[in-house]
């Protein structure tokens, strides 16, 4: 294991913990984290490929690419569907008790994410991505927010039944950054 490696993994763990520890509202956790690393990795990427052929989009298998090269890959995903009991209906429901009605009728997922969310939990879920990323920055590992790892996490239950949301976050230490200049 060579020096780089033996950093990028502290700097996972660091950003799992800076995600845990970030402000939630209410003082609710309902943030999921994982950290994967080596045949993880593939395997994420080739749930990846399947997605983006099967749905003909190309920035999966870019993302796919990404994924594949990179050293190590943080997962931030958030249990959605637990209401913050404000009321605020930014989740489209007038009340919180509707979400959480909504969300109990649910059948089978076909779709990446699972609806509806509450917003405030989308907001915790922000907040612990930035809170992730900035602790990579921090530390100079290369890193970039993806939508598409995140579905290929929630497909594979890395995050567990109640995620309904996640995002990856690869990182990679090389001289020139993998996650720009990128083709697709």
């Amino acid at each position: 294991m060579t020096v780089e490696r033996t950093a990028v993994t502290t700097v996972a763990c660091l950003m799992a913990l800076a995600a845990r520890t970030a402000p939630k509202a209410k003082g609710v956790d309902t943030i999921l984290v994982h950290v994967s690393e080596g045949k993880e990795l593939a395997r994420l990427a080739k749930v990846m490929t399947a997605f983006g052929a099967s749905h003909k989009l190309a920035f999966f298998l870019r993302d796919a690419k990404n994924i594949t090269a990179s050293d190590a890959c943080v997962f931030v995903g958030v249990k959605g569907c637990v209401a913050a009991g404000v009321n605020c209906g930014a989740c489209g429901f007038l009340t919180c008790a509707g979400l959480e009605k909504a969300t109990k009728k649910q059948k089978r997922r076909t779709t990446p994410f699972a609806g509806p969310n509450c917003a405030i939990r989308m907001t915790d879920l922000g907040i612990a991505i930035g809170s992730a990323v900035k602790t990579a920055q921090i530390h100079n590992v290369d890193n970039r927010v993806m939508y598409t790892a995140g579905t290929a996490a929630i497909e594979l239950g890395l995050l567990g039944d109640e995620c309904t949301v996640a995002y990856g976050i690869p990182l990679s230490v090389t001289g020139k950054s993998i996650y720009f200049d990128r083709q697709a």
